[in-house]
């Protein structure tokens, strides 16, 4: 089943690296790594679901609710770590399923790829030591595909999350272009891109968004794009893309 890659979060030119896509359910993933590991993958995948969905039907509010919601310490791993990263941005619980997904996979396929790079379709996860380029995708913003964010290969394991405002209705007017969250924690960076894309409506919202969630521990950088601005904090390398 082909997907396009642009819907994906946009690492340019993996060089060296086969990439593949992985389908498993809703799950669309498209990881680079230093060989084809799509069934390995696969397998990480179901495992996550399987978290996900066994703690969700003894506990259907955590998939539906749109704030911090508490689990117990016996909760699986993955529904822990959701949940954590939710309270400390202050948002639902799901609003980090991509980041912690993502991250998961890509953790799991170490020991079979140095180098590993899992895009789950606006978040992204990698593991290595080699300096990375990620496309900035900011709707309509005339920026898109015109600027990139440097990651240098130190900084590695990171995830890089955005949230969308006219990604996914590009009509809007009072939504944020893109809200991009750089974190070692892939829910955190997930949970944190929701929480700055709700606070950003226009231009005047950014600096006071970015102020906020600059201060939630482990938070390494933020990026915002908005009616033609953009706000950059922390460990957010700007570049030109060719």
């Amino acid at each position: 089943m082909a997907t396009d890659p642009n819907a994906y979060q946009g690492v340019v030119a993996p060089e060296g690296l086969t990439t593949f896509e992985v389908v498993v359910k809703k799950t669309h993933l498209l990881i680079s790594a230093q060989s084809d590991l799509t069934g390995p993958a696969e397998d990480l995948v179901a495992q996550a679901q399987w978290q996900m969905d066994s703690f969700s039907v003894e506990h259907p509010r955590f998939t539906e609710i749109w704030s911090p919601y508490d689990v117990p310490p016996d909760a699986p791993d993955l529904v822990r770590a959701m949940a954590r990263a939710a309270s400390m941005a202050r948002v639902g619980p799901m609003a980090a399923i991509g980041g912690v997904v993502a991250e998961y996979v890509a953790k799991g396929l170490e020991p079979l790829s140095h180098e590993v790079i899992v895009r789950n379709r606006t978040d992204a996860y990698m593991l290595g030591d080699v300096d990375r380029v990620v496309a900035l995708r900011a709707g309509v913003s005339t920026l898109t595909g015109r600027l990139g964010m440097r990651i240098p290969g130190a900084l590695l394991p990171l995830a890089v999350c955005t949230s969308y405002g006219t990604v996914a209705r590009p009509d809007a007017t009072d939504r944020v272009d893109a809200a991009t969250v750089m974190a070692h924690d892939g829910a955190l960076a997930d949970a944190v891109a929701t929480a700055l894309a709700n606070r950003v409506h226009t231009a005047e919202d950014v600096q006071r968004a970015m102020d906020v969630c600059r201060g939630i521990i482990g938070v390494l950088g933020l990026l915002v794009v908005v009616d033609g601005h953009l706000g950059a904090w922390g460990t957010m390398h700007l570049t030109a893309l060719d």
